[in-house]
């Protein structure tokens, strides 16, 4: 009997890629937190997961290196965020210290996906080896 991957591991491979993505669009706003014009972006993680998920059931796959990904590149949620703070006269929409603060919720939610994964990579193969 074969084990599927995609249903061991559940959404926690895309979860983790996804953190990733989320971590990245954080990091690109306090990179530019002081570029004159630069609009916050966020992403709504959620609404990614569930696009992911959808993908995943879906069952599609590249039959060649030459075709894109479709499953990954639709919008991933990333979007323009609602500023919190009045404009300051630049255009800049970034809040440092929120930015700072989802990117610390962000890392941690990372590393306790990171940890459901392990987990199931490890009873994997408990189940492989027989406990062994």
């Amino acid at each position: 009997m074969a084990i599927s991957f995609d249903k061991a591991f559940g959404l926690y491979a895309n979860g983790l890629v996804l953190r990733s993505k989320r971590a990245e669009v954080i990091a690109s706003n306090i990179a530019n937190a002081d570029t004159p014009g630069y609009k916050a972006k966020g992403m709504d993680f959620q609404k990614a997961l569930a696009q992911a998920s959808q993908k995943q059931s879906m069952g599609m796959t590249r039959t060649n290196e030459k075709h894109f990904d479709v499953r990954m590149e639709l919008n991933n949620g990333v979007e323009y965020r609602v500023p919190n703070q009045p404009d300051t006269g630049d255009g800049n929409t970034v809040d440092v210290q929120v930015e700072r603060n989802l990117y610390l919720e962000n890392s941690l939610e990372y590393q306790t996906s990171f940890q459901f994964l392990n987990g199931s990579i490890k009873g994997l193969k408990k189940a492989i080896t027989g406990g062994q």
